[in-house]
């Protein structure tokens, strides 16, 4: 017993790969020589692909809908007997390599038609018949330079009377007797009546000085389609490449829509990150002190959130023009403080719902407004006004531990602002008595902003006013 690799075949030099569209049989079956086994798409051709040997298929290789490149083993047969299938895969040039005659001969079928163009040589493989020709055959045909007329004449030993590869190899074999005139008849016979001018070059063919002089311009010209194509799958392959394995998910309509709202803002605004270190030692320690009375009271958690929006707020008052957006080439600037608050979903993508008028707010109407505005973004309650006509974005990636980010910026605004994660560092803190090292609260807030509008002292002094309105609270304020 031996197994046989079928692999897809080639189906034209410009197609690299193909679409397995459907499996014809299933693993067990027996199969017949020359049956169909499964179907494949291209861009160019709908085609089965038939088996080439008789013996029963043990494994597909490849799912519906993978995409296989040519000469990639599809299926695999189990052949009875002691029939040696190693070979039955390779191409015809290793047979017709030692005859010179039939090499002069395709160089003679391949220069007739590069002068007629791809199409007519498409055309003589293209005539109505009855007989199906599988595309292994049909590319054997072009290689050899034999006519769709030649091709009909071609006995089948296959299923319903196919023309199998064994019968075309045979029929090439027998070739060797055939002058050359016989096959490039057919060939001048389509050309003239697609292209009238190129068929004089083709027919002096018999003669050796003129074979070989068509024999560079077929091996010049088929260069140039070959180079045209190739950047055409190098970018596809790896967005449509998978492996046996691997799990295809498609894109949920929100991410849909994420994706494109953040490519739009990298490919419109010039991003510019300035980076500060804030000392937060007084509002980690204010909150820890009011938390558990503010739950017994309001019923809610209290957490950092409400603090940095505050503290955005006031920035945002104080210097106008980053409360700003961006309409062509005039500067809208916003009377309203529409904070939006990122917020990530269960399934992974994110929400930015607006605290809206956030400067006229305080902090315990924002602290309401945050944990309201959280709870029904995680039940997909959120109504379409409340996530619109925001001004500028916070969002928090210190949530998922992260020290710092480079936000996108949420268009049609010109900033936004992450905050980092809250860790316990030492520092150096200056006394009256000097400099001494103690353990303090930090974190970084990372300030992308749109250059354009927003030169680099704007947007520094902007992170400077909400580190420095941090850094100064007052630890016995009340909520």
């Amino acid at each position: 017993m031996s197994k046989f690799e079928l692999k897809l075949p080639r189906m034209g030099e410009s197609v690299a790969e193909a679409t397995l569209t459907s499996w014809l049989k299933e693993v067990g079956d027996t199969i017949e020589m020359d049956e169909a086994i499964f179907e494949i798409a291209t861009d160019k051709v709908d085609s089965e692909v038939p088996s080439e040997v008789d013996g029963v298929l043990i494994e597909k290789c490849f799912n519906v809908d993978d995409v296989v490149e040519v000469g990639q083993t599809v299926a695999i047969i189990q052949v009875s007997g002691d029939v040696d299938v190693s070979d039955a895969t390779e191409t015809v040039q290793e047979i017709a390599e030692p005859e010179p005659v039939l090499q002069e001969m395709v160089v003679a079928a391949e220069s007739a038609v590069m002068h007629a163009r791809a199409e007519t040589s498409t055309a003589q493989l293209n005539g109505t018949s009855d007989r199906f020709y599988s595309p292994l055959v049909k590319n054997i045909a072009r290689e050899e330079g034999i006519s769709f007329e030649v091709l009909e004449t071609i006995p089948g030993t296959g299923k319903d009377g196919r023309v199998t590869k064994d019968d075309i190899l045979n029929y090439v074999n027998r070739g060797e007797s055939i002058s050359v005139e016989k096959v490039a008849a057919p060939k001048r016979e389509v050309v003239q009546h697609r292209v009238e001018a190129p068929v004089r070059e083709p027919a002096t063919v018999p003669t050796p000085e003129k074979v070989t002089a068509p024999a560079v311009n077929a091996k010049t010209e088929p260069a140039k389609p070959k180079s045209t194509p190739a950047p055409t799958p190098a970018p596809e392959k790896p967005k449509m490449q998978v492996s046996r394995g691997d799990e295809v998910i498609p894109m949920s309509r929100m991410g849909k829509l994420i994706a494109k709202h953040m490519a739009d803002s990298v490919s419109t605004s010039a991003h510019v990150q300035s980076f500060i270190e804030v000392d937060v030692t007084n509002i980690v320690t204010w909150r820890n002190k009011i938390k558990d009375a503010f739950f017994k009271r309001e019923g809610e958690k209290f957490t950092f959130t409400p603090i940095f929006m505050e503290a955005v707020a006031v920035a945002l008052k104080k210097y106008p023009m980053m409360n700003i957006s961006v309409d062509g080439d005039t500067v809208i600037k916003k009377k309203n403080i529409n904070i939006g608050m990122a917020a990530a979903l269960p399934d992974g993508n994110l929400i930015v719902p607006v605290i809206k008028n956030a400067d006229q707010l305080n902090l315990l109407g924002i602290a309401k407004v945050v944990n309201d505005l959280a709870d029904r973004s995680r039940n997909n309650a959120l109504k379409p006004d409340e996530v619109q006509g925001g001004t500028y974005t916070v969002t928090n990636v210190g949530t998922f531990g992260s020290v710092f980010g480079t936000p996108i910026i949420n268009q049609p605004q010109v900033g936004i602002m992450a905050l980092g994660a809250i860790r316990k560092i030492p520092s150096v803190i200056e006394t009256s008595e000097g400099d001494v090292i103690a353990v303090r609260s930090k974190m970084y807030l990372s300030h992308s902003y749109d250059h354009r509008v927003v030169n680099g002292a704007l947007g520094s002094m902007f992170a400077k006013a909400v580190a420095d309105y941090l850094e100064g609270w007052d630890v016995n304020r009340d909520v």
